[in-house]
């Protein structure tokens, strides 16, 4: 068995040094599952994180309208990300399916995982060029 990947995602965090990304996938057509899926850890997004970060306020009540409220903040939290990192996206899915990208999710090697040779890249995302 191949030894396990660990990726990092990104984070505002510059310390010890910035995100530094070397895989980009577009998710605009799964951002509803990704905010179903984590609107199952209920006590995470509408809670934990919610009070941790001075927002607890404005988690509505109802299962149907937090759910909406999540998908609502997870697209605010991507579409950005897309344009910070437009070159590669441009690299990974050319120029004109690149420039059209709304919503990426981005992860760095992890130096605690296995290295993200050529192999593993193909393995984990084969789906990319």
């Amino acid at each position: 068995m191949p030894a396990r990947a660990i990726r990092y995602v990104p984070n505002p965090s510059q310390k010890p040094y910035p995100f530094q990304p070397a895989v980009v996938v577009d998710v605009g057509r799964v951002v509803e599952q990704i905010a179903g899926m984590l609107h199952c850890h209920q006590s995470q997004f509408y809670e934990w994180l919610p009070y941790n970060g001075g927002y607890l306020d404005q988690v509505p009540d109802g299962d149907g309208a937090r759910r909406d409220w999540l998908a609502a903040n997870l697209r605010i939290r991507l579409r950005p990300r897309a344009d910070r990192y437009r070159d590669l996206v441009l690299q990974a899915y050319g120029a004109e399916r690149g420039a059209k990208v709304e919503y990426i999710e981005a992860f760095e090697p992890c130096e605690y995982g296995a290295p993200l040779d050529e192999a593993a890249r193909k393995r984990l995302f084969g789906f990319l060029n």
